[in-house]
């Protein structure tokens, strides 16, 4: 009778301390629970706080540039520094500009009736860095907005003059809504130099619209909101992207306490630890998984309104999965380089030729230049455009001579086409 009392007493006492860790596990998870909810409340604040702020600042920034009495575009050339960081714009722009910028040019006079090309003032601009430059800074005015284009000295090689260098002067010197450049920035416009003016007109080119922003104004606010998702998916999975290891020990030895804590520390690298007795190692999983909903597709959105104000597409920024749609959207971006292209062309035929001339660079009085929008074939075309023309004309064979530096002896005869090992003798 005894030994059963005893038994239910000890089994009682058993049950009561495995429901007082039950309820003690279930206090815990609540509250680690509350706190992991706290964290991510406190991450969305710090983020729509960290949002707010900067939009704030970019808005207050673009009333700034636009002001009428005092325009100042320094704080919003600040905000552009960030902005042309972004990868995707990086990638963006750079589809456009180096498809522009790999476009041939060719020099024709103008005056002519068949438009002559003139060879000779084509091969000045052929891979010259001045005029690249040049041609560069073209296109950047539609992203920052004005430039101001200055030459550098004039030099000759093999004969023929050339700019040394071209530059953009920094922006933040530029007043382009009155034409001056100040020497210190922040300076009033009353105190600026007229570029417009000799002696500076004579090495300065101003390019874009004087109160043109630029296409970085308008992609700044999906910039921003993409630099702050990356930063706070960072902070989430230094969070929770690593299991928490939670060592319990009923020992009071600081030492021992010490001796748990560096095992702890060290378990990352190691994968296991050496522990006094009495301690229990406990591994809480993550089970939030909603990160790349919230963080991912905001980044992924932000991408595709970049695309959109660049080039008005996104699928030759992005993956496409419809061919009829790329297609579409690849003659879109077609057109966006059409028109940097001919953007080019007019600067450098209404501004560049000009300039030029004033410096005495002869031949260029009549000069107009155009690009060469000869499509390139394959070998396959080339092969069957090259066979109809054999099988249907007289083609003279200084075309192949030159193509394949082959020399040729003259027509083949009727009676040669067999091949050698038709020729050669049988026993």
């Amino acid at each position: 009778m005894q030994q059963t009392i005893n038994d239910y007493y000890r089994k009682t006492q058993e049950e009561g301390k495995q429901q007082s860790t039950i309820d003690n596990w279930l206090s815990a998870r609540n509250k680690t629970k509350e706190q992991v909810q706290s964290i991510i409340f406190d991450l969305v604040e710090q983020t729509k706080a960290l949002t707010q702020q900067e939009i704030g600042k970019w808005r207050l920034a673009w009333q700034q540039a636009i002001s009428v009495e005092w325009p100042n575009r320094i704080p919003l050339y600040s905000i552009y520094r960030d902005v042309s960081v972004d990868n995707h714009l990086i990638g963006v722009i750079g589809q456009i500009k180096k498809e522009v910028l790999q476009k041939t040019p060719k020099v024709y006079d103008f005056t002519s009736k068949n438009k002559d090309e003139l060879p000779e003032l084509t091969e000045q601009l052929i891979d010259t860095s001045w005029f690249i430059d040049f041609c560069g800074l073209v296109i950047d005015s539609e992203f920052t907005g004005y430039e101001l284009a200055v030459f550098g000295d004039i030099i000759n090689v093999n004969g023929y003059k050339k700019f040394k260098s071209v530059e953009a002067l920094e922006r933040e010197h530029v007043i382009p809504e009155h034409h001056v450049f100040v020497k210190n920035m922040g300076e009033p416009a009353i105190s600026g130099i007229d570029y417009t003016q000799p002696p500076y007109n004579d090495w300065c080119i101003g390019i874009g619209k004087p109160k043109n922003l630029g296409l970085y104004n308008a992609v700044a606010r999906h910039a921003i909101s993409k630099k702050n998702m990356e930063g706070f998916w960072d902070k989430f999975g230094q969070i929770f992207g690593m299991p928490i290891r939670i060592g319990k020990t009923n020992s009071s030895n600081p030492k021992d306490r010490n001796e748990i804590a560096e095992m702890l520390q060290k378990m990352g690298a190691a994968a296991w630890g050496m522990f006094p007795d009495g301690t229990n190692i406990d591994i809480k999983e993550t089970s939030r998984g909603d990160a790349y909903a919230v963080y991912d597709k905001r980044i992924e959105r932000a991408n595709s309104e970049i695309s959109k104000a660049i080039v008005h597409q996104t699928m030759t920024t992005d993956n496409g999965s419809s061919k009829s749609q790329s297609e579409t959207h690849l003659k879109i971006q077609g057109f966006v380089v059409e028109y940097f292209a001919q953007l080019v062309r007019i600067y450098c035929n209404d501004y560049l030729i000009p300039l030029m001339v004033k410096h005495g660079f002869t031949g260029w009085e009549k000069a107009r230049i155009k690009h060469d929008n000869t499509i390139e074939l394959t070998p396959e075309q080339q092969q069957k455009v090259e066979e109809m023309l054999l099988n249907n004309f007289n083609v003279d064979g200084n075309f192949f001579e030159k193509k394949y530096n082959i020399k040729i002896l003259g027509n083949k005869q009727q009676n040669d086409t067999n091949s050698f090992f038709d020729q050669a003798p049988t026993k």
